[in-house]
């Protein structure tokens, strides 16, 4: 079995991947505080039952690729293969800076230029909201970046003195009540307006109507606020997109 380890800022999300299937998904916290041998005991709780032989890893968070991979290689007995701005991608990138972009929304796009038809626009919405835009020559053209739901509610409490810190939730009504439920409006409804106004603008400058592929631990909380329905949501995007990294680059682990 192939386990697929995306490093994400918040959580580190596991895919085992079962040849092309998907079987389970399971999550860690990404915290640079916890040792090598703290995150090799995760592993073996959570993945126990499984019979891994192989992994890739993408990653975001620098600080921690080496010791997750040293975990992993150490419970499973492999070579895990990290992937780097040096592997094959298997699309055109057209971006200033190529290096500079995350591994986890290149894989985005590539699974999305596999998968759905083109142009695409790849909403993940998770700790920061990235665009991610494949035209219909099947090249990664960059997109955008925004900040998330959590993102948006702590910096209205640690930056003024009377808002609260509140979590996440559905938004009953545009005009809030209290200042909870204003928090909720601004923030739940406000992201929903600011992902409706940047596909639409970006379908302009693709002179087309783009696929719109929802993913991220928070997407179905946005959803809930557009006129405009994503077209699909698949919270996998990304592991289906590491996969596909693996098998490009296995030979040369």
């Amino acid at each position: 079995m192939l386990l697929v380890v995306d490093i994400g800022n918040t959580n580190i999300t596991l895919g085992i991947f079962n040849k092309e299937y998907l079987i389970d998904t399971l999550r860690l916290t990404s915290d640079k505080n916890f040792t090598e041998k703290e995150y090799e005991i995760l592993l073996k709780s959570l993945c126990e039952k499984y019979n891994i032989s192989s992994c890739v890893i993408g990653s975001v968070f620098e600080e921690l690729n080496l010791t997750i991979k040293q975990a992993v290689d150490n419970v499973f007995n492999i070579n895990s293969l990290l992937i780097s701005k040096h592997s094959k991608f298997g699309i055109d990138i057209l971006l200033k800076n190529p290096e500079t972009v995350g591994i986890d929304r290149i894989a985005n796009a590539v699974y999305a230029k596999e998968n759905y038809q083109l142009p695409a626009i790849i909403v993940d919405i998770g700790t920061a909201i990235t665009f991610d835009v494949v035209s219909k020559d099947k090249i990664f053209l960059g997109g955008a970046i925004m900040p998330g739901i959590n993102m948006q509610l702590d910096a209205l409490s640690k930056n003024t003195s009377k808002l609260p810190k509140i979590e996440p939730k559905f938004s009953e009504k545009a005009i809030g009540n209290s200042t909870e439920n204003a928090i909720l409006s601004g923030v739940m409804r406000g992201i929903a307006c600011a992902v409706e106004g940047l596909i639409k603008q970006c379908e302009i400058e693709l002179f087309d109507k783009a696929t719109i592929v929802a993913t991220g631990g928070q997407c179905e909380l946005v959803a809930e606020y557009l006129s405009r329905k994503f077209d699909f949501v698949d919270k996998a995007i990304t592991l289906k997109g590491l996969k596909i990294f693996y098998e490009l680059n296995k030979k040369l682990n």
